[in-house]
């Protein structure tokens, strides 16, 4: 009887250890997440980024239009004074507040 009761207290034991050991394994513990970097806020982050770097993107080039814009309006108009001081027509004038070349005693534009 000895072994029997031998055998039933190592199985006891055993069971025990099992129960204690599996306990321990199945302890609740933190979580443990790895990313990879494309996660929901990352995406929404670098959407917002390019659409903030378009709409700049979209003001410097409306900006650097408007600049090119005068800068042709500034050119036209400086040759257009060089004509008109040239010309062979003496009632012919530059007014620099209109950027044209005007007839001294009508006012109308002159063709230089």
């Amino acid at each position: 009887m000895t072994t029997l009761s031998k055998r039933l207290c190592l199985s006891a034991m055993l069971a025990l250890s099992t129960f204690a050991f599996a306990a321990t394994a199945s302890a609740e513990t933190s979580k443990l997440i790895i990313e990879s970097g494309d996660s929901a806020q990352s995406r929404q982050n670098a959407a917002m980024d390019k659409e903030q770097w378009n709409d700049t993107r979209n003001l410097r080039q409306k900006a650097n239009k408007r600049a090119e814009k005068e800068w042709d309006k500034e050119d036209v108009a400086f040759d257009a004074r060089d004509k008109c001081q040239q010309s062979a027509n003496v009632n012919a004038y530059w007014e620099p507040n209109t950027l044209r070349c005007l007839d001294r005693r009508t006012g109308r534009t002159v063709a230089p």
